[in-house]
């Protein structure tokens, strides 16, 4: 994972304005963003992807989001889906998205600590 430190902090304040109190934190050279509900983004290579689940992975894929392969593309394949670079500047289109990402979130098991 690697990000330009100015385009994480551009993604940080788009998400800020549709997700209130979102937080980034890096990780392996990328960055998540997490709210209450949990981590309910990545962003790496200059791609945001949005956090699916089985209730939500089948709008990502009929709107054609490819999923989150950190290991190239033979790797296996996470539910995070790659945001359209079109919607990071259209808030009313990304809203939806966010907050289907963030229910994910919400209903995703707890890690004890």
């Amino acid at each position: 994972m690697a990000v330009d430190p100015g385009f994480g902090a551009f993604i940080l304040e788009q998400l800020g304005r549709v997700a209130p109190s979102v937080r980034s934190r890096a990780m392996f050279g990328g960055l998540s963003f997490r709210t209450a509900e949990g981590t309910f983004a990545l962003l790496d290579d200059e791609q945001l992807y949005l956090k699916g689940d089985k209730l939500s992975v089948a709008r990502y894929e009929a709107a054609g989001w490819p999923p989150f392969r950190p290991f190239g593309e033979d790797g296996a394949a996470m539910n995070y889906f790659a945001v359209p670079g079109e919607l990071l500047e259209d808030l009313d289109g990304l809203r939806p998205w966010v907050d289907l990402a963030r229910e994910a979130a919400a209903r995703a098991p707890k890690k004890k600590k």
